[in-house]
C-alpha cells in the first residue's frame, strides 16, 4: 500500500509522481463513515505515518531513493493550506475568474551527465512535501497530465481521481457510486418538478 489515503478511496492511483498531488488531496475526509482527515491537527502520529508511505511512493514511482520525512505538529496546517489550494485550483481548472495564489516552495532543478534535466524538492516537513507535490502539479502541466486529476462532482465525496476516459469527460470519480446517485437525484427533482 503505497498510496493510502487514495486507496481508501478505491481508486487507481495517477501515473508517476502526479500520483503525489492526488494522494495529499485526498487525505482530505470524504463521505465514508470512517473517513478521517489525515492531517488533522492532533493527529501527529496518522500524518507521518501517511507520509512515510506516501513519499516512499512517490520515490518509488519517479525511480529515486528512499526519502526521509519528519513531520512537525506546525506542518499539518501547513499541508492542509496547500491541499485546499490545490482543490481549489482543480475546481477553477478551465474556468475564467481569479487565479489561485500557491504557496511557493524550492526546487532545484539540475543537468544531468546525459543532458536530462531533473527537478528535486528541497527543505524539510512540510516545505519538502509542498516542493515535490508543486514540482510534481508543474511536470504534470508540462507533459499534459494535470488536466486529467479532477475532484469527482458530488459534493459529499469530493474525492481526487485521474480521469483515465478516452476524451477526458469524467466527472466522478465512480460512475456507479457518484455518479448514479446524481443521476438518480436530478430524476427525482425533474419527477417533483413535473408533478
Amino acid at each position: 500500500m503505497n498510496w493510502p489515503a487514495t486507496e481508501r478511496h478505491c481508486l487507481t492511483p495517477a501515473p508517476g509522481g502526479l500520483a503525489l498531488v492526488q494522494e495529499l488531496l485526498n487525505t482530505a475526509p470524504a463521505c465514508h463513515p470512517d473517513s478521517v482527515d489525515l492531517l488533522a491537527d492532533g493527529a501527529l502520529d496518522r500524518a507521518q505515518e501517511w507520509a512515510d508511505l506516501a513519499v516512499r511512493g512517490w520515490a518509488g514511482a519517479t525511480g529515486r531513493g528512499d526519502v526521509r520525512l519528519a513531520l512537525a505538529a506546525d506542518d499539518l496546517p501547513n499541508l492542509r493550506c496547500l491541499r485546499d489550494q490545490l482543490r481549489r485550483a482543480l475546481a477553477a481548472a478551465g474556468e475564467d475568474g481569479d487565479a489561485v495564489r500557491f504557496t511557493s516552495a524550492p526546487v532545484v532543478v539540475a543537468l544531468s551527465g546525459n543532458g536530462a534535466l531533473t527537478v528535486e524538492p528541497e527543505g524539510a516537513g512540510a516545505r519538502w512535501l509542498a516542493s515535490a507535490v508543486l514540482a510534481e502539479a508543474l511536470l504534470a502541466q508540462a507533459s499534459d497530465l494535470w488536466r486529467r486529476l479532477k475532484i469527482c462532482r458530488n459534493e459529499l465525496c469530493a474525492a481526487a481521481f485521474y480521469d483515465r476516459s478516452r476524451n477526458n469527460s469524467g466527472v466522478w470519480h465512480s460512475v456507479r457510486g457518484c455518479g448514479n446517485a446524481a443521476h438518480l437525484r436530478a430524476c427525482r427533482e425533474r419527477r417533483r418538478a413535473q408533478g
